[in-house]
């Protein structure tokens, strides 16, 4: 006679319920996609029989999760993708997650050099700017910043704006800075074409990590390094700030000290939102 308890241990090796991953597929296509889509164009994607799809569109908006545009003959999000998507934002999960990251990034920059007064701080991209979310410091003699929570910033200026920059589509940086009148400059350096820009994020992708000094303010660097969501994206950065006087006009430095553990937070927060670093 079958227990109870071995019952319930059969059903948990079960593996998903193929439907219920089906139906998700389908809602993470429509998240995905700037406007509404045809089934046809959904079964394409996923590789799903016609049939399948309008089963699946039909379950999800009978929920409430997909709703259909007969004028247009496609398919979009409804209205309790929304309520889920907003539920998810009023939670702040990325100031809950992040927290503890950049507490410890705080913690472990502050080791390497302490004299360098670091701070290390999340943010993500507000249309071309940083908005910043978290700031820890990581020791009491540290520079005085301008990255307070809430605070916005000019994205090219900033190693964490750099580094998700970096990660974004050629296109979608074109659309964020079409002319000259895009950039700022707040101490007299920094990128002021999107010439210049693009040199920039070249340097970032190949060097693995964003890197700033001056630009912000003046005395002081930073590195950062992007964090990722579930379909390869650029979500938010995490970066150090710190204490740094060049002795000219060209500082070859990367602070690869201070870079590592940055990397690392980023890599720990792609994780714990359940991302996936790009290919």
């Amino acid at each position: 006679m079958t227990t109870g308890r071995g019952h319930a241990g059969t059903a948990d090796r079960r593996p998903p319920v193929p439907a219920l991953r089906r139906g998700l597929a389908v809602l993470q296509v429509l998240a995905g996609r700037p406007a509404p889509m045809s089934a046809t164009a959904i079964g394409r994607e996923l590789g799903l029989a016609r049939s399948t799809v309008y089963e699946l569109l039909g379950e999800l908006a009978a929920a409430g999760f997909a709703v259909h545009l007969p004028a247009e003959r496609r398919w979009g999000l409804g209205l309790s993708s929304f309520e889920i998507g907003s539920a998810y934002l009023r939670g702040e999960p990325l100031e809950r997650l992040g927290r503890p990251l950049v507490r410890r990034l705080a913690a472990v920059a502050a080791e390497l050099d302490p004299a360098a007064g670091p701070t290390a701080h999340l943010g993500v991209l507000h249309g071309n700017q940083m908005l910043y979310l978290l700031k820890e410091r990581g020791g009491r003699f540290g520079p005085t910043l301008v990255t307070d929570i809430g605070v916005r910033l000019p994205a090219p200026l900033t190693a964490t704006g750099l580094s998700l920059l970096a990660a974004s589509p050629a296109a979608q940086v074109r659309a964020l800075f079409p002319d000259r009148s895009s950039f700022v400059s707040r101490t007299g350096t920094g990128p002021q074409t999107l010439g210049q820009l693009r040199s920039d994020l070249s340097a970032t992708l190949e060097r693995g990590w964003a890197v700033e000094h001056g630009r912000v303010s003046a005395g002081t660097a930073s590195v950062a390094s992007a964090a990722f969501d579930h379909q390869g994206r650029p979500l938010a950065a995490v970066g150090v700030t710190f204490r740094h006087v060049c002795d000219d006009d060209y500082c070859a430095r990367n602070f690869a000290a201070f870079a590592e553990p940055a990397r690392q937070a980023a890599a720990a927060l792609t994780s714990a939102v359940a991302g996936r670093a790009p290919g």
